[in-house]
């Protein structure tokens, strides 16, 4: 018998919560990432002149906390600031501010005289800036420059907010005539380090501080360059690369380039290498995609930036890429985010789903763990490479609390092979679906009642599992909070189609008393979850039974699920949709995760009231799935109305549930992250929602079910959509309430079908 841990009293602080005294939305961030590397910098591409999360990342420790450019001891004046369409560089236009070189002269330098253009990406480890002057006048202008630095190696969980007692060791030395380096021996005994190096040299180079004297002819040009390179090393194994997160700790800068005669080429060079190079990774990542341009500028822009979004997120591992969860506070591999990101691209780019499959397999759990929440079969829900982790001072260095990671894993797995055909990768992790099939029997289902429940096995543990895993998400209709084991509506859902899915899976594995057992288990789940979850006296599902199998009868987004999944009986969907898109569930934007006049109702809380975009992506397939077209293409409209407030037209993590009113965006969540994998993931599940889009490998068939395109869209053309061998070019058109489907190309033998 499990030994489990309550979830805390109503009045405990939230765990692991991101403390905020200043709002990322007034900050205006800009992210970059790549692979285990990522950035948050201000509009200036500087990191720490104001208190808040800015800073260069590497393995979930800030490695770079200030980093601030001054012209003659003044901040340049912002001009422009952008993230280039495909998340590859931030470019930033700035210009000198009036400059007094002397205390009561005039002015020396009149403002708009000096351009500097800014450019930074990351690659490698290694967050690149160039910054380029140019002098406009008609004389020429002598300049002081300072790039001001200082690197505090702060554990992710530090800078959300959480206090450390202890912490290891930090120092700072010039190591090189254009050279600066910081160095932290953490309590971990890994050596983190920070390098800045510049070019040209410095004029003067102090551990803090580079400043450069700039000459500029009129009309003339100059270019500073600053590397600032991420290193980690584990001293406990003898100075070897750790593997950690499936990837080595120790990433290799990009090498300098040097001459015939062996000297340097300098930092302009290695900066153009560099990002031609990234370039070139990005575009190869992308080459061999779906891709969607629609009548409707405005979402093309969407979905261009939800696909340089994703793909920007997306990190190598030893088994295919995965979709990192978001930034800032959750750059890693999660569970249950990267599979359904996975489900709603899986037309759009099957690798992504793939990635996800073979890496939750290769970090699946074999062993009982209490403080990692983990039993043998469990699928992976987040992993950190912090200091604080590494320590278990935070549970999440392999952690396995969740309880809807694994029932969506097997599900995963049933769409992908639907979908492919990809029966190699199928039988590679056959053994792992085995165990994760086993785990939902043997540990999920605590009670042998038939539901699979949740709770914490240590005081350290999330409270809530769900993905709405909130301290205070799971509650009665008075308000009291719900104590476990907990089951969730929608995890019920995931456990009914991983079944039905695998059933299948085992019919191909040539196991056909398997089959038949996860078909009849399916059934018997459906009814029982009808049984025991739908309440007629709120028109909708129970958001979960509690430890003594009575239902919260708290009507939320979560019954949506249930549609999407396919548990729900038909007979009860008009009624689940009604409620969804009541007063109470639509505010206009989405679906609220909570509807209004529930106790424990909040539009400003993180999911008792808020609009998650992903949860309205799977709403609609849910609706979609059982004929209520209207309704998903009303969901899909609300969800693109909000991107058009958006900077970039990108959808964040959430945002809150306010109604809609005339002539205002929706109001963002505070500390939202921006950009997010399955926000990203959310255009393509709503524009595939609406078209009833269905593809079958075995049956060698692309079927638009029903289609309906929402009244912002009067075409949509769909370019290299792939099944099996074929490739075709789809254009939809819509005709009022009708949508025709046109073939423009087509490779392979793949049937197109139109079913109404």
């Amino acid at each position: 018998m499990l030994k489990v841990a309550t979830a805390p009293d109503d009045e405990t602080l939230p765990q692991y919560h991101i403390e905020a005294q200043t709002s990322l939305v007034e900050r205006q961030l800009r992210s970059l990432k790549h692979g285990d590397a990522f950035a948050v910098l201000d509009s200036y591409g500087d990191i720490g002149v104001f208190p808040g999360p800015e800073g260069l990342y590497f393995q979930d420790t800030r490695f770079l906390s200030r980093l601030e450019l001054t012209v003659e001891g003044q901040r340049p004046m912002l001009l422009g600031s952008v993230v280039q369409d495909d998340n590859g560089a931030l470019s930033v236009d700035l210009t000198t501010p009036d400059i007094r070189l002397e205390a009561g002269d005039e002015t020396s330098i009149p403002r708009e005289i000096i351009a500097l253009e800014r450019t930074k990406f990351l690659f490698r480890g290694t967050c690149y800036d160039r910054i380029g002057l140019r002098n406009y006048d008609t004389k020429a202008r002598h300049l002081r420059v300072v790039v001001s630095f200082d690197a505090d190696f702060r554990d992710l969980f530090e800078v959300r907010g959480s206090d450390r007692p202890h912490r290891g060791t930090r120092s700072v030395e010039v190591t090189a005539a254009n050279e600066v380096t910081f160095t932290y021996d953490g309590l971990d005994r890994r050596r983190r380090t920070t390098r800045l190096r510049f070019g040209p040299k410095p004029a003067r180079l102090e551990p803090h501080k580079a400043e450069f004297e700039v000459k500029l002819a009129p009309g003339g040009r100059a270019s500073i360059f600053v590397r600032a390179i991420c290193d980690t090393v584990d001293h406990s194994r003898d100075g070897e690369a750790v593997v950690g997160n499936a990837l080595p700790f120790t990433h290799a800068a990009y090498p300098s380039p040097r001459r015939e005669d062996g000297h340097p080429k300098g930092e302009g060079m290695t900066f153009a290498l560099a990002y031609r190079d990234a370039r070139r990774d990005l575009r190869k990542a992308t080459a061999n995609i779906t891709t969607i341009e629609s009548s409707n500028d405005q979402f093309n822009e969407a979905a261009c930036r939800s696909t340089a979004d994703l793909y920007m997120l997306l990190s190598r591992t030893p088994n295919g890429i995965y979709p990192y969860a978001g930034i800032p506070w959750y750059s890693t591999v999660f569970g249950r985010d990267g599979i359904i990101t996975a489900m709603m691209t899986l037309w759009i780019d099957p690798e992504i789903a793939k990635g996800v499959l073979r890496h939750l397999a290769a970090t699946q759990a074999t062993t009982i763990d209490p403080a990692a929440d983990a039993q043998p079969g469990k699928v992976l829900h987040e992993t950190r490479n912090g200091e604080m982790a590494i320590l278990g001072e935070v549970p999440f260095k392999l952690y396995y609390g969740t309880i809807d990671a694994t029932p969506l894993f097997v599900m995963l797995a049933g769409q992908y092979y639907e979908q492919t055909g990809d029966l190699a990768t199928i039988k590679a992790i056959w053994p792992n679906i085995l165990a994760a099939l086993n785990w939902i029997d043997e540990y999920g289902d605590r009670d042998k009642d038939g539901f699979v429940e949740y709770a914490r096995e240590t005081e350290k543990g999330l409270a809530n599992q769900g993905w709405k895993d909130s301290h205070d998400s799971i509650f009665h209709a008075d308000g009291r909070m719900a104590q476990g084991p907990i089951a969730l509506c929608e995890v019920q859902g995931y456990v009914y189609a991983a079944k039905k899915g695998a059933s299948k899976l085992a019919g191909l594995m040539g196991d056909d008393v398997l089959s038949e057992r996860l078909k009849g288990e399916a059934e018997r789940l459906r009814k029982a979850f009808d049984e025991k979850f739908y309440l007629a006296e709120i028109g909708t599902y129970a958001i979960a039974l509690d430890g003594e199998k009575r239902p919260c009868a708290v009507r939320s987004s979560n019954a949506g699920h249930a549609l999407f999944t396919g548990i729900a009986y038909p007979e009860r969907a008009a009624s689940v949709a009604a409620v969804l898109m009541s007063k109470d569930g639509f505010n206009g934007w989405g679906v609220r995760t909570i509807a209004v006049g529930e106790a424990r109702y909040n539009p400003m809380s993180y999911h008792n009231g808020s609009i998650w975009p992903h949860d309205n992506a799977l709403i609609a397939l849910g609706l979609a799935r059982y004929g209520l077209k209207a309704e998903a293409a009303r969901v899909f409209e609300g969800q693109h109305g909000a991107s058009l407030y958006q900077e970039g037209r990108r959808l964040p993590e959430l945002f809150c549930g306010f109604i809609q009113r005339k002539q205002r965006g929706p109001t963002n969540y505070p500390v939202a992250c921006s950009p997010q994998a399955w926000a990203a993931a959310a255009p393509f599940a709503f524009l595939a929602a609406c078209l009833g889009l269905e593809l079958r490998h075995d049956r060698n068939r692309i079927r638009f079910r029903d289609p309906i395109l929402p009244a912002f869209l009067d075409d949509v053309l769909i370019r290299n959509l792939k099944l099996g061998g074929s490739h075709v070019d789809l254009l939809l058109h819509r005709h009022g309430n009708d949508v025709t489907v046109n073939v423009l190309r087509r490779t392979g033998d793949a049937q197109v079908m139109l079913l109404k």
